[in-house]
């Protein structure tokens, strides 16, 4: 049975905003990525994951046991990291954490200190004078105060400086070779890319794709550039029934996009030709994302 569980979750606020048949499983010790720009409805599903919203249809599960109904319970459980920070005034960090210790029967402060030591944070401030890069690292060390086994982070290293995103994305695969299973929403692609086991894209609402990334690497179309030293064969090779992409007259260059079995017959023409460059592009998550955001996209297949 799947840890977490969303099941053709609906929550229509009008005018074409929410989420509208969202159905999504993750498994024990699997990270699984939730991957929209702002506005697509990721805050949305993990509000009624954490049971702060009740659905209008279909429902969230975590552990056998409905968000909504038992909201209370699997707020205390759940490792949650919000992607908006509203931090209390008037004390400091040390505060806040001690604090939220208290709050979940925390006596224990070892595995804080392993927190602060590993996100650099140095809690002596107070919240109020605190960065963005800190109030984020503070809400880390929060979400994982208490140790827990299921983790639901919204946009987690927004703020963070690329170093302190790197420092995140290593923790959360440790994390998961723990056995800890992982909701990750976000809008960064590296972040995605290096630590889910799968990955859904959300537009305006609705799952258009769900992928295992490795599948995709292999499977994906391949995409070539080449360069010629002469335009007439630069314009008998453009003449092929080829996908381009791009075609580029002033460099005499090319750039076509390939399903696996047509690698060997474009092999085969392109030896025919006089060509001063050859170039593969590796396999992008965000060219694969972008197909789904271009204006006039028909969505085949939408959940």
């Amino acid at each position: 049975m799947s840890v977490i569980e969303v099941n053709r979750l609906t929550k229509d606020y009008g005018h074409g905003r929410g989420v509208f048949d969202v159905s999504a499983r993750v498994d024990k010790g699997e990270c699984f990525g939730f991957l929209g720009p702002n506005g697509a409805g990721k805050s949305t599903t993990i509000r009624h994951l954490m049971g702060f919203s009740k659905p209008q249809g279909g429902n969230t599960v975590i552990d056998g046991k409905d968000c909504w109904t038992y909201s209370a319970e699997l707020q205390r459980r759940v490792g949650y990291l919000p992607g908006e920070i509203a931090l209390p005034a008037g004390m400091t960090g040390t505060q806040f954490l001690a604090m939220q210790k208290k709050m979940r029967g925390l006596t224990d402060t070892s595995y804080l200190e392993k927190l602060l030591e590993r996100f650099e944070l140095d809690p002596n401030i107070g919240l109020k004078q605190m960065s963005l890069g800190t109030k984020r690292k503070l809400a880390v060390v929060t979400a994982f105060l208490h140790d827990p086994q299921i983790l639901i982070l919204d946009e987690p290293t927004s703020g963070l400086d690329p170093i302190m995103q790197e420092i995140f994305i290593d923790y959360v695969l440790e994390e998961k070779k723990r056995g800890k299973t992982i909701f990750l929403s976000s809008h960064i692609f590296h972040e995605v890319d290096a630590s889910c086991d799968r990955i859904a894209i959300i537009r305006d609402g609705r799952i258009v794709s769900e992928f295992d990334p490795e599948v995709l690497k292999r499977e994906s179309d391949k995409i070539y550039r080449v360069s010629f030293a002469e335009k007439s064969q630069w314009k008998e090779f453009i003449s092929h029934p080829y996908h381009f992409t791009s075609v580029n007259e002033y460099k005499l260059r090319a750039r076509i996009q390939l399903k696996s079995s047509e690698i060997p017959s474009f092999l085969a023409d392109i030896s025919q030709f006089h060509i001063n460059d050859f170039t593969e592009f590796p396999f992008s998550l965000e060219d694969y994302f972008m197909q789904f955001y271009h204006e006039d996209k028909v969505f085949e297949g939408v959940k």
